[in-house]
């Protein structure tokens, strides 16, 4: 095994044997196992150096649609301050989000599913299939107790390394409802078991939006309006056809959806001499589409593909003009703003013209790895802006101008403010961050860079030439 890892280090991986290579990427695939059980241990010990200070500066999960806030690991695991995880997350090249999930998978291994974590150390059950277990325990609606964690843990551990991925996931769902039915009777008191969780739910994915324009939509509805909803889009897509649209079945269902959601049925509603002109807009959906130009005399040439900014995603002009030319469409044009040009408010307060500016340059909150949406983000005066500077005579440190305003998020911009985190622009649209722990950063929109580490303690920078 050390002759044939030697050999992958020299380069010669044309000249190993079909067992060779077999052996090697067997040998691999195990350090790759060991080395994500080993970065478990450490999050989770990551977690225990920073315990929060409160349970209001604990890190959760914000949960989209709802008032309530989601744990990172379920109950009987340690709360973990919430700062904390940007700068994991950073380090290892991912997104805070990730970065809460990772410890919150570490947390919920070692505190309540002990024998799939002794498993995972083991080398019998690779990180990324404990993970998914602890995904599902943690998330669980009603949350689950330590004690129906445990009994979770014990079906699924001795087994969770020998079954395959699918397989898995329904064996934990089966644990699950297996104790729920075993601690309450469901039937008996509504408040018990499943029948206490309303499922019912429809959600948007904005944020995953394929290049083709299209987005995808998850609901849970009442059984009566599932099968209400499949009659209607069965009839419209019928219709179509017989209309003459050769489109797919499954592309005529998708657009009889679209067409139940404009109130197209509006039109049956009104009295047989109303205008159409008088009735509201069936479609009033805002579409931020960037698109190059350039100017051929008089007339304005459009390119053939822009940017969405919901979703950062490819779209064509084509597919812009169809949306627009649709049945009472609103389109609204806005003017184009100068990215090259520095723009100043007078107060604290950022006018629109400038937060939009900011939102064009930006795209994203600026944090490192940070990918949300600009146009939902807070906008944060890089210095900050002094209220008693004109009482005192001073100029003012922080102004509302171009250069010293960012997209932040929520969160980036509290730990921004609450924290160690300082950042700086150094060119326009062009920030370098650094961490609590002296790690550094440059944010534009390509992405983010790690700069230069810092200095392991006690081991000397080698000198550059």
């Amino acid at each position: 095994m050390i002759e044939v890892a030697a050999a992958l280090k020299a380069g010669e991986v044309e000249d190993l044997t079909a067992s060779d290579l077999l052996a090697s990427i067997r040998a691999e695939r195990d350090a790759e196992n060991a080395a994500a059980a080993r970065q478990l241990a450490l999050a989770a010990r990551w977690a225990d150096l920073h315990p929060p200070e409160s349970i209001h500066s604990a890190a959760s999960f914000a949960v989209p649609g709802c008032e309530h806030e989601e744990p990172i690991a379920g109950e009987g695991t340690p709360l973990v301050a919430e700062f904390c995880v940007a700068e994991l997350g950073t380090v290892l090249g991912i997104s805070t989000t990730a970065a809460k999930k990772l410890i919150g998978h570490a947390l919920e291994l070692r505190h309540r599913l002990p024998r799939l974590w002794a498993q995972v150390h083991a080398g019998a059950v690779p990180a990324w299939r404990a993970r998914t277990v602890a995904e599902t325990t943690i998330h669980t609606n009603p949350a689950l107790t330590r004690e129906a964690a445990g009994f979770v843990d014990a079906q699924v551990a001795a087994v969770a390394g020998r079954i395959g991925a699918a397989q898995l996931d329904r064996l934990v769902a089966e644990t699950i409802t297996r104790y729920d039915l075993a601690v309450a009777d469901p039937t008996a008191d509504p408040d018990d078991g499943y029948l206490h969780v309303d499922p019912r739910h429809v959600t948007v994915h904005d944020q995953d939006v394929h290049f083709a324009g299209t987005m995808r939509i998850e609901a849970e509805v009442d059984l009566a309006d599932a099968l209400d909803l499949d009659r209607a889009v069965a009839h419209d897509a019928a219709t179509q056809k017989a209309l003459g649209s050769t489109e797919s079945l499954d592309a005529r269902r998708a657009k009889a959806l679209g067409n139940l959601a404009r109130t197209q049925t509006a039109l049956d509603l009104a009295d047989p001499g109303t205008d159409s002109e008088d009735l509201p807009p069936a479609r009033e959906v805002v579409i931020h589409a960037h698109f190059d130009a350039t100017l051929s005399g008089d007339t304005t040439i459009f390119g053939p593909t822009g940017r969405m900014e919901n979703g950062q995603r490819l779209v064509l002009l084509e597919q812009i003009q169809a949306w627009c030319g649709d049945t009472r469409t609103r389109v609204t044009i806005k003017p184009v703003i100068d990215l090259h040009t520095q723009l100043t408010g007078q107060t604290r307060k950022i006018p629109a013209t400038i937060r939009e500016q900011i939102i064009l340059r930006d795209r994203t909150c600026v944090f490192p790895n940070c990918g949300r949406p600009a146009r939902g983000c807070d906008i944060d005066h890089l210095v900050p802006w002094d209220e008693h500077v004109e009482a005192e005579g001073r100029p003012q440190p922080g102004p509302t101008t171009t250069s010293n305003l960012a997209a932040l998020c929520r969160f980036h911009h509290r730990l921004k403010t609450h924290s160690p985190w300082r950042y700086a622009m150094v060119a326009p649209g062009v920030f370098e961050w650094t961490a609590p722990h002296g790690y550094r950063y440059r944010r534009d929109h390509t992405g983010t860079t790690e700069l230069d580490p810092p200095d392991p303690p006690g081991v000397p920078r080698p000198l550059r030439r």
